[in-house]
């Protein structure tokens, strides 16, 4: 049980072990004392020596415990993230000897070893990096060949979930709701069609015809569905006459194979870290009080098997039905002129729950941003309960509650910059916000957080945080 605990917390219950022994041991002491004196008129004499005694060791064992803490313990967990971060996060900031100075030769060896150990790491890497220029660089001559090609097609799991979609795709499933890796088919297309196409399809082993509907029923589509030969999964072709694709709308192929072999999952709680995808957003407001401010701008990412997916992002500005504040304009940019016309929390809101379906929404000081989202909850006729992380929560399992937890302090730790005119907006934030979270998940599963019920169960531990932050 104790091994669970933080390093500080069972150096702290160590001195209280202390403190409680050294007053046992001084009160038996005065007990035994007394007694051989037998003289029951110094009784309250005793007493007070013991009250004293007791006193003079509890201060000193805290003023002790407090040296310990400030001059060991902690510079051993700041050492420890340190070295966790070049290790698993790809950080190269120097380690700080400084600050672990009353550890002797500790600090020096670890920042020795890590040079030594990021020396051999960048070989490799550049000896890698040599090896795979040339599949890179025919990578991307296929994918611009392919985004070119006027084609609107899907590869999809066994299970129907998106694992590729080129520029002409994303077009199609724009229509019905935002494209994204590892979303289900059938929030986009009607569920009996489609199985009926994969049941012919898994039957005969030969490309199958098919008409597939909208969920909402709105439209129609001609399409070919063709199996991947040994690989799992299948690729849907729609016909481009059927979806009026526009080839001058192309964009690059989205994709992530790892995915073909994904399954449903069970229980967010059991699911590995790397199986989940993560929703990671950021609100601007007219201030800063959830009750009665209102967002005026979302910026959401998505992050799949670890990497952040390029062009799956929200950017949507929101009119707040009231005006927006002088100064908070000076922080986000975002003024009343802008927001004209733009979807109010209603719209923007059911957009952003359909870009977070199936997903883990992440946030710094979640609390926060969520209050506004739920507030208008019965409005938006959604419910928001998605399970949800907190960067601030990860932040202080992995470097300690002692440190600062602000995005910049974390950004600065983990050497993401943040350009300055992204700065306090919404998907500048959001973006930075993910660029820590996946630098943080190696860190998580190097220190034994493989699961995600393993990493909330760890954030509980720092919940106070949270309260004094907001």
């Amino acid at each position: 049980m104790l091994n669970r605990l933080s390093l500080r917390v069972r150096i702290f219950l160590f001195f209280c072990l202390l403190a409680v022994g050294a007053l046992a041991v001084s009160s038996v002491a005065l007990w035994i004392s007394y007694l051989r004196v037998a003289d029951p008129s110094l009784v309250n004499a005793f007493i007070m020596a013991e009250i004293l005694m007791g006193f003079g060791f509890i201060a000193l064992i805290i003023a002790v415990w407090l040296l310990f803490d400030d001059n060991v313990a902690k510079p051993i967990e700041r050492l420890s993230a340190q070295l966790r971060a070049r290790a698993h996060a790809g950080v190269s900031t120097d380690v700080d000897t400084q600050a672990a100075r009353y550890l002797g030769d500790l600090a020096p060896a670890a920042a020795g070893l890590a040079e030594q150990l990021s020396g051999k790491t960048l070989d490799v890497a550049q000896a890698v990096a040599a090896e795979t220029a040339y599949l890179t660089a025919e990578k991307k001559r296929l994918t611009a060949l392919l985004t070119e090609i006027p084609v609107a097609m899907v590869l999809a799991s066994p299970t129907h979930r998106i694992v590729l979609y080129d520029g002409q795709a994303a077009g199609v499933l724009a229509q019905i709701a935002h494209p994204r890796l590892n979303a289900s088919l059938f929030e986009y297309l009607q569920r009996g069609p489609l199985e009926q196409a994969h049941k012919k399809l898994s039957k005969s082993g030969f490309e199958v015809d098919c008409t597939l509907t909208s969920v909402d029923g709105a439209q129609t589509y001609s399409a070919r569905m063709k199996p991947l030969g040994d690989a799992p999964g299948y690729l849907l072709i729609f016909d481009e006459s059927a979806v009026n694709i526009s080839p001058e709308e192309a964009r690059p192929l989205v994709y992530d194979f790892d995915l073909l072999n994904s399954t449903d999952g069970g229980q967010f709680e059991s699911l590995a870290l790397q199986e989940l995808c993560f929703v990671v957003f950021d609100t601007e407001t007219t201030g800063l009080l959830p009750h009665k401010d209102e967002i005026v701008q979302i910026g959401a990412v998505r992050v799949v098997n670890g990497r952040i997916v390029e062009g799956e992002h929200l950017d949507m500005l929101v009119d707040p039905g009231m005006p927006i504040p002088p100064a908070s304009t000076k922080v986000h940019k975002v003024s009343d002129h802008m927001v004209q016309g733009a979807p109010d929390i209603v719209e923007a809101g059911r957009t952003f729950h359909q870009f977070a379906r199936d997903a883990v929404i992440v946030a710094h000081n979640a609390p926060f941003d969520m209050a506004f989202l739920r507030r208008h909850a019965k409005r938006m006729e959604v419910e928001w309960d998605h399970p949800i992380l907190d960067t601030v929560l990860l932040s202080a399992v992995l470097f300690g509650a002692s440190d600062k937890h602000t995005l910049d302090a974390l950004c600065a730790r983990l050497e993401i910059t943040i350009p300055n005119e992204l700065r306090h907006t919404a998907l500048g934030d959001a973006v930075a916000t993910a660029q820590a979270l996946v630098k943080m998940l190696p860190m998580l599963q190097a220190r034994g957080m493989a699961t995600f019920g393993a990493v909330v169960e760890a954030t509980r531990q720092h919940g106070r945080l949270l309260e004094d932050m907001n």
